[in-house]
């Protein structure tokens, strides 16, 4: 099993910026692909970002690209999302996710369902 623990949302205005943190304990961190996931009122949840447990490859949905930055420290257990120049459109709660990968350190995913495990979230509020 693996428990994940996100931090770092809060309330900011258009402009500024975030970090969250995905905390895991549980279980070897290493070999786990990592998602942030979002979702805000009445709209579906949308992978954000995602990462391959090796960190070399990286996906950012279009709407984020150029101002959010995913990122882990292995040794620490640590997945990160760093947020900037933050609209009121990235008003959501956000979630991180994790799931073993047995096959390729270049691998991430970026559907729900490919992950097991879940983040209880964290709100982002950005003001215009």
């Amino acid at each position: 099993q693996v428990q994940l623990v996100e931090s770092g949302g809060g309330l900011v205005q258009a402009g500024g910026s975030l970090r969250l943190s995905c905390a895991a304990s549980g279980r070897t961190w290493s070999r786990y692909a990592v998602g942030w996931f979002r979702q805000a009122p009445g709209k579906e949840r949308e992978c954000a970002a995602a990462i391959s447990w090796s960190g070399g490859t990286t996906y950012y949905t279009d709407s984020v690209k150029g101002r959010f930055t995913i990122s882990r420290d292995n040794a620490n257990n640590t997945v990160f999302l760093q947020m900037n120049s933050l609209k009121p459109e990235d008003t959501a709660v956000y979630y991180c996710a994790a799931v073993e990968e047995k096959y390729s350190e270049y691998f991430y995913y970026t559907e729900g369902y490919e992950y097991d495990y879940w983040g209880q979230g964290t709100q982002v509020t950005v003001s215009s």
